[in-house]
């Protein structure tokens, strides 16, 4: 529970009494919920996620229904939520127990544990999609390099991962560890931040090295890479960790017609990210899922939030109920 103290905000565990939950149509209790950036910044009080406190955060859950108004779910059934407004305005995967719209709600996929469900959570989902939208406009293993930015994060670390499970030769740009993106991600080069800027990022166009690129931080990182594609090349589009400002000039888009596509995980059609999440649990399903995760207790997760917060982590958190 987040509770705000003269403009303080502080967290702790607390029993809290069911009646103040608002009720929706399914309750479920948690198993498994991922840690993600917009948890730790709804924990420090941010009022661009979450207005009113106090709060309990968790953009994602997987767990185990309980109680059911909706005839598509009954007692017992293993079930995935993430994005809508899950832990932002409506208490989210941090408590023991969430209730949510019943359109919020997908099966867990045959194939995923709740575990290994909540070790992608949205992070997954974007990466899920990002992926998806490389394939569907037509980059193929064939097609040369992808390059992936911020690739220690969930969603860069998570589309590096299932690239490199479906055939790609995967890039990354990143400042830390080489051993684990080659060793566990799969990827085949990493280049840091640095020399990606300022190889590619100085002059209008730029070499023309890589297929296609999934971007998650922005800035000078996405100019380059839209600088650096192939000829009808594809980025896809999904954070602004580094900046929300894009400075480009339009030469890539009309003389070499590369394509920037924006992705957004929370709000896309039920039925679209059950399409998703059926890919994460069979094709895309990385062979190492499980060592890009560290599973911590409740009593761990005002840590853990700090320490993505402050640009610490090296392995997804993923917090057991």
């Amino acid at each position: 529970m987040v509770r705000e103290d003269e403009g303080i905000f502080k967290s702790k565990v607390e029993a809290v009494p069911f009646d103040e939950m608002i009720e929706n149509d399914i309750l479920i209790k948690v198993a498994y919920s991922s840690v993600n950036y917009k948890d730790a910044l709804s924990a420090s009080g941010n009022k661009g996620v979450t207005r009113k406190f106090p709060h309990i955060p968790g953009i994602d859950a997987a767990g185990k229904v309980v109680s059911s108004r909706s005839s598509r779910f009954n007692k017992g059934d293993n079930v995935i939520v993430t994005g809508y407004d899950l832990g932002m305005n409506t208490w989210g995967g941090f408590g023991q127990y969430i209730s949510v719209p019943a359109e919020w709600i997908i099966p867990l996929p045959a194939g995923l544990t709740p575990l290994e469900a909540m070790s992608f959570g949205t992070a997954g989902l974007t990466a899920g999609i990002s992926v998806y939208n490389l394939i569907k406009s037509g980059i193929t293993p064939n097609s040369g390099k992808i390059v992936v930015s911020g690739a220690t994060g969930g969603v860069g670390s998570l589309s590096a991962a299932i690239l490199s499970k479906i055939g790609y030769n995967v890039i990354a740009i990143s400042a830390k560890d080489t051993d684990y993106f080659q060793r566990t991600l799969g990827v085949s080069e990493v280049i840091s931040r640095e020399d990606f800027i300022a190889k590619y990022d100085a002059r209008a166009m730029s070499s023309t090295d890589f297929a296609a690129g999934i971007d998650c931080v922005g800035g000078k990182i996405l100019s380059g890479i839209i600088k650096s594609l192939h000829y009808n090349g594809v980025i896809t589009c999904c954070g602004n960790v580094a900046s929300g400002d894009l400075n480009t000039s339009i030469y890539p888009f009309i003389l070499r017609g590369v394509k920037l596509l924006g992705i957004d995980s929370v709000e896309q059609p039920l039925e679209f990210k059950e399409e998703i999440w059926n890919l994460l649990a069979k094709d895309f399903k990385p062979e190492f899922l499980s060592d890009m995760v560290q599973v911590i207790s409740m009593d761990e997760l005002t840590h853990a939030l700090d320490t993505i917060l402050k640009g610490g982590a090296k392995r997804r958190f993923v917090v057991k109920q």
